[in-house]
């Protein structure tokens, strides 16, 4: 194992554990195929463009809004491409997957007397389509959207939003997602125990240079007790 991946954490300090979905508990191959992949190629169609004239005028627009809860609303870009994006997930939903390790943890949380919360950027349209190919939320005690509080989780008001309606102490809080912006969120509300993730993507390589600690798998951080 990568020296970096040898992370683990005092459990006897934790009440709360806080995941993250996309990237995190779930292969994030899917939303970079649908992003990156199928979303041009649907809008290429609709234009009746080229697939490279279609990527050039995507990408500019893609990142003026990365970051931003516009960026996670599939109404928001329904309405902004013309194209029926919820619809489109679900034409290639059978790429939804859990990552390795993930109902093995999840299941050992279950069991555990930690509370476990998903806090997801993803919209409730794509949160729904997830859960239902998935069912990690039976593991959960709580779901949560960032869009049920209008702000993301790169915004630390999110954060406060959080805490009420689910109440936590930071210092006794395991947080773990594959975005460092949101760590940084996460950490500028000082929540002590934060988790990166090594390779969010299957079909991408591992990637080790992380600014916080980064799990490859979480078995990384079994057993919980």
């Amino acid at each position: 194992m990568h020296p970096k991946t040898e992370v683990s954490v005092d459990w006897d300090q934790i009440d709360t554990v806080l995941l993250d979905m996309d990237g995190t508990l779930l292969d994030l191959h899917f939303d970079n195929h649908f992003w990156i992949n199928y979303i041009p190629q649907k809008y290429a169609e609709l234009h009746n463009i080229t697939l490279e004239q279609s990527n050039a005028e995507l990408v500019d627009t893609f990142d003026s809004y990365r970051g931003r809860l516009e960026w996670y609303c599939l109404d928001f870009w329904s309405e902004r491409l013309n194209l029926d994006v919820a619809a489109l997930k679900k034409e290639v939903e059978h790429l939804i997957a859990i990552r390795p390790g993930v109902e093995d943890f999840l299941q050992q949380l279950s069991n555990s007397h930690k509370r476990a919360v998903l806090v997801t950027n993803a919209h409730q349209g794509s949160l729904s389509l997830k859960l239902a190919n998935t069912n990690i939320d039976r593991y959960l005690d709580m779901v949560i959207c960032s869009h049920d509080f209008g702000k993301p989780k790169e915004d630390r008001s999110f954060w406060q939003s959080l805490q009420n309606v689910e109440s936590f102490d930071p210092e006794r809080t395991l947080f773990v997602d594959d975005s460092e912006s949101v760590l940084d969120s996460a950490n500028d509300y000082d929540i002590r125990f934060l988790r990166a993730i090594v390779k969010p993507d299957s079909k991408q390589p591992e990637n080790f240079d992380r600014r916080y600690p980064a799990i490859l798998e979480f078995k990384d951080l079994l057993p919980i007790y």
